[in-house]
């Protein structure tokens, strides 16, 4: 199998594997049915290996078809890049660009860059998902993902984008009313507002014990409110609800007006968290993605609202 006929056989098995039918990627790819079995199964005879097991009704990937649809998607994608590699020297980058945000960033730090992107780059369409769930970057066709939070080592590349410090608010009615907790046990007494994520768990609050020690406090053994958006735990302080931990970009307009005050920032440990850029390892970064990745990251690195250090907080603290 020469190189032009392994192209058309790699194309053909990656678009009958997300079509699921040889009919539907033929539509796709322009041609008939048998012409897209008769690449898979040339495919196949070159690699000595089964991709697919064919029935009349669908095909379902082998052990190996699903090991080999991984590495064939990077290989078009490197492809693809090439092209846009040269193609962008001559008109600039262009293209969609797909990103996986939060609703709190995306609102408050992603959308307001997102005009100087398109405008440096007229050539770029961005399409923008705002929610929290983990996503699949090859299956759910993700270019650029903004999570925050323990980042963990992964096959993505990340890029850090700020530190998330971590502090304990209250509004200062709720505070009248109930008082200012003096140390962490305390907060036996208060009602809290704890943060659900999506999977099931919830934020642990932590503090700073004896000899350099971590105290860890689940919040909803006692909680009044559970939530899974942080945004809306910020609003749940604000409204006098209780006591949340928040991240201090989130909370930081309402700290400045004065809805919000800090407590336990003595005994509070920060936490290490961090908000990254995330895209998948590449052997080509097309174009596209790379100028929208530097963009975003200069962007980032210029808001003021994502870059406050911890000793700037003393003001807001009770």
């Amino acid at each position: 199998m020469d190189s032009s006929q392994r192209v058309r056989a790699i194309m053909s098995f990656v678009q009958a594997a997300d079509a699921g039918s040889f009919a539907a990627a033929g539509r796709v790819l322009g041609v008939t049915s048998a012409a897209v079995s008769k690449n898979v199964g040339g495919l196949e005879r070159a690699l000595g290996v089964r991709l697919m097991n064919r029935t009349t009704r669908a095909l379902q990937l082998t052990e190996e078809g699903a090991a080999f649809l991984k590495q064939a998607r990077i290989a078009l994608e490197a492809l693809d890049a090439a092209v846009d590699t040269i193609a962008a020297k001559r008109s600039g980058p262009n293209g969609r660009i797909r990103i996986s945000t939060s609703s709190a960033f995306g609102r408050d730090h992603l959308m307001p860059v997102l005009p100087g992107l398109l405008a440096r780059y007229p050539g770029l369409s961005v399409e923008v998902d705002f929610d929290d769930r983990v996503i699949d970057f090859v299956r759910d066709g993700y270019d650029i993902a903004i999570r925050g939070g323990a980042i963990p080592d992964s096959s993505l590349v990340s890029r850090p984008v700020f530190k998330i410090n971590l502090a304990l608010v209250a509004s200062p009615d709720y505070l009248a009313n109930q008082g200012i907790p003096q140390v962490p046990d305390d907060l036996a007494r208060h009602a809290l507002i704890a943060r659900r994520f999506l999977g099931g768990r919830v934020t642990v609050w932590h503090f700073k014990g004896e000899n350099d020690t971590i105290v860890s406090v689940d919040p909803s053994e006692s909680a009044v409110l559970t939530l899974s958006a942080p945004e809306a735990v910020v609003q749940a302080a604000v409204d006098g609800v209780g006591i949340a931990q928040v991240g201090v970009h989130l909370a930081w307009r309402h700290l400045r007006s004065g809805a919000l005050k800090i407590v336990l920032d003595r005994w509070h440990h920060p936490g290490a968290y961090e908000m990254a850029l995330q895209y998948p390892h590449r052997a080509l970064i097309a174009p596209r993605v790379r100028a929208t990745i530097d963009y975003l990251t200069q962007a980032f690195a210029e808001d003021p609202a994502l870059h406050r250090p911890l000793d700037t907080l003393g003001d807001f603290a009770l």
